[in-house]
C-alpha cells in the first residue's frame, strides 16, 4: 500500500529514512536500492479513447513506428485515406503498429466510426 503512494521503491526508501532517522540502517537501506534507469525515448503512441484518436495529429521522423492502442470498450480500426495502411478491428486493449518509411502527411480514420479522424505527419530527420 505504501509503495503505491510513491513513484519508485527508492522514493519510498527515502521517505522511510526521513521518518525513521538517518542512522546507519537507513543509509544501508538507501544504498541497497538501485537508482531508476535513465528515461529512454519511446515509440510514438496514439490512444483511442472516447471515440477519438489522441493526439489527433502526431509528427514523427521517417522510419518511426507508430502504435495505436484501443482504450475504448468497443472495437475501432485505423485506415489511411490513401490506403497505405489498414488495421483489422482493434478490440479493447489491443494494438496496431505501422512503420512510416516515407515522408508525407497521412490522414486516417476509423472505418467503423468515420467521424474519428487523425493525422500522422512524417518528416525527414
Amino acid at each position: 500500500m505504501l509503495q503505491q503512494a510513491f513513484a519508485s521503491p527508492r522514493a519510498l526508501a527515502v521517505a522511510l529514512a526521513l521518518v525513521l532517522g538517518t542512522g546507519a540502517g537507513a543509509g544501508a537501506a538507501l544504498a541497497a536500492i538501485p537508482a531508476a534507469p535513465p528515461a529512454t525515448a519511446s515509440a510514438p503512441v496514439v490512444t483511442i479513447g472516447n471515440f477519438t484518436f489522441g493526439p489527433m495529429t502526431i509528427t514523427v521522423p521517417v522510419g518511426a513506428r507508430v502504435t495505436w492502442v484501443n482504450a475504448d470498450d468497443v472495437p475501432h480500426t485505423v485506415v489511411a485515406v490513401d490506403n497505405s495502411f489498414r488495421s483489422k478491428p482493434i478490440d479493447s486493449d489491443e494494438r496496431f503498429t505501422f512503420t512510416f518509411a516515407k515522408p508525407g502527411v497521412y490522414s486516417y480514420f476509423c472505418s467503423l466510426h468515420p467521424r474519428m479522424v487523425g493525422k500522422v505527419i512524417v518528416k525527414r530527420p
